[in-house]
């Protein structure tokens, strides 16, 4: 009996060892019908998968207006847009440094003229008198005509009056010469009107410019400081609309610095003429004293 109890024992202890071993082995051939809990994952990110489906959504459009910002601004960046989107000293500095320009302009348009009719007027007159053998000839010859010949007749001939009855002509022409440079300096002063404006346009335009583009960087470097980027499209409207200015200043500079050395070449042709009025007018002063002296030891001949 005992064995057979032992026996018994013993089977039972084999049969829950046996189902202790096998217990491992059910769990994991269970866990496949656990799918459940797969199944409650797979249903877990089928809720949670539109947010990786949404990320990529929201990371898409965000890129797409950084491009679409950036695309447009690098188009708009005409000099217009650049002028009117410019802090208020730079726009002072370019509306000064286009009113110099407009002024360079008209400077060469009314000097050309200017020039122009001077010289053709004071070559005209000196043909006309070119066979005139004294002063009033050489009046004659002109007419009423106003010009810078004619005034040197009429101070040659007031000289000549004023002097009557002296023997020294030495010093009427002296005095005559005299009033001859005054004429030339005044002549001299009047034609180089605006010369002095096409100087100063021409030599302080690009250091005006300079200041608009020193003040539009270091308004862009603040910007750049309060925004906390080095983004190329935040920085470059700001550099571009400084570097505007400087350019606005070289426009206004090298035609007036080009045309300043022009009208100095023209000035110079046309003093020289000047200069050869006032020695025909001189000339025939000394022949209208030679004249009269001949005359007069003529007489003391007689």
């Amino acid at each position: 009996m005992k064995i057979m109890s032992f026996q018994a024992s013993l089977a039972a202890a084999l049969m829950l060892a046996a189902a202790w071993l096998v217990s491992p082995v059910s769990a994991q051939t269970q866990t496949p019908p656990a799918a459940p809990a797969p199944a409650q994952a797979t249903a877990q990110p089928a809720t949670a998968s539109p947010a990786p489906a949404a990320a990529p959504a929201v990371v898409a459009p965000v890129a797409k207006p950084d491009a679409a910002a950036i695309a447009p601004a690098m188009k708009e960046l005409s000099p217009w847009v650049m002028f009117m989107s410019a802090d208020v000293i730079v726009k002072a500095v370019m509306i000064g440094l286009a009113f110099a320009s407009l002024m360079t302009w008209t400077v060469l348009i009314a000097k050309s003229i200017e020039l122009s009719v001077a010289s053709g007027k004071l070559r005209s007159a000196l043909k006309k008198i070119s066979e005139a053998r004294s002063l009033a000839e050489a009046q004659m010859a002109l007419g009423a005509k106003q010009g810078i010949l004619p005034s040197f007749l009429a101070a040659a001939l007031r000289e000549a009056r004023m002097s009557a009855g002296l023997s020294s002509d030495a010093g009427i022409k002296e005095r005559a010469a005299s009033s001859f440079s005054e004429i030339v300096r005044a002549e001299a002063r009047r034609i180089r009107v605006g010369m002095g404006v096409l100087a100063t346009i021409g030599s302080t335009s690009p250091f005006v410019g300079l200041f608009g583009t020193v003040w539009g960087i270091m308004n862009s470097f603040i910007g750049i400081s309060k925004s906390q980027t080095t983004n190329l499209a935040v920085v470059a409207p700001g550099i571009a609309e400084a570097l505007l200015a400087t350019a606005i200043g070289l426009v206004a500079a090298i035609p007036a610095v080009i045309i300043y050395n022009h009208f100095s070449r023209m000035t110079k042709s046309y003093l020289e003429l000047v200069s050869r009025a006032s020695g025909a007018a001189g000339r025939l002063l000394s022949r209208d004293l030679d004249r009269s002296h001949g005359s007069a030891h003529s007489r003391a001949a007689e």
